[in-house]
């Protein structure tokens, strides 16, 4: 059996080395300009970002093409887009209607909204497990259950089942009306 594709090059083990330095140098020099905010799901945005930014790591790091200049400049370009449309989303309500998602009422109460879950693609299945891993133990302690604008999924529950929830919280939540 051939095993020459478990090694490589001694030239080839330094450039990743290299790359890996220089690549986390300018993603912590990036992060600190940019702010946490950078790596945060507050947004599909933001999640769409950060998978960009692993993308362009990934491949610095194990490929000769990009070189790490190329790459730094494409990060602090995917940086520079994030900082400007997070600051476009404060300033402009248009800019935060197309970036955005809206959350979406999955349950209220203990009504499962079936519509939603259809427009979400969640299942019943889905949603059990949302409820389990929300520790819920009985379907009368649900007061929301929200797919949230990141994709995330909340359950808003209560022991008690006479404990009212704060309507302020869902104001901007697809579905759900005081």
């Amino acid at each position: 059996m051939d095993f020459t594709w478990i090694y490589t090059s001694w030239s080839s083990v330094l450039m990743v080395i290299l790359s890996t330095v220089g690549i986390y140098i300018a993603l912590i020099a990036y992060t600190r300009i940019a702010g946490l905010r950078s790596f945060s799901k507050m947004s599909s945005f933001d999640f769409a970002i950060t998978v960009a930014f692993g993308s362009v790591i990934a491949s610095t790091i194990l490929a000769k093409d990009p070189p790490l200049l190329q790459a730094i400049v494409g990060l602090g370009s995917l940086y520079a887009i994030q900082m400007a449309v997070s600051n476009l989303r404060g300033s402009s309500s248009m800019v935060g209607a197309i970036v955005d998602n809206e959350p979406l009422l999955l349950m209220k109460g203990t009504e499962i909204i079936e519509e939603n879950l259809e427009k979400a693609k969640v299942t019943h299945g889905d949603l059990r497990s949302k409820l389990r891993e929300a520790n819920v133990t009985q379907m009368h302690q649900i007061h929301a259950v929200v797919m949230e604008a990141t994709g995330d999924i909340a359950v808003m529950h209560h022991e008690d089942p006479d404990h009212k929830l704060d309507n302020e919280l869902l104001q901007s939540v697809r579905g759900w009306e005081s």
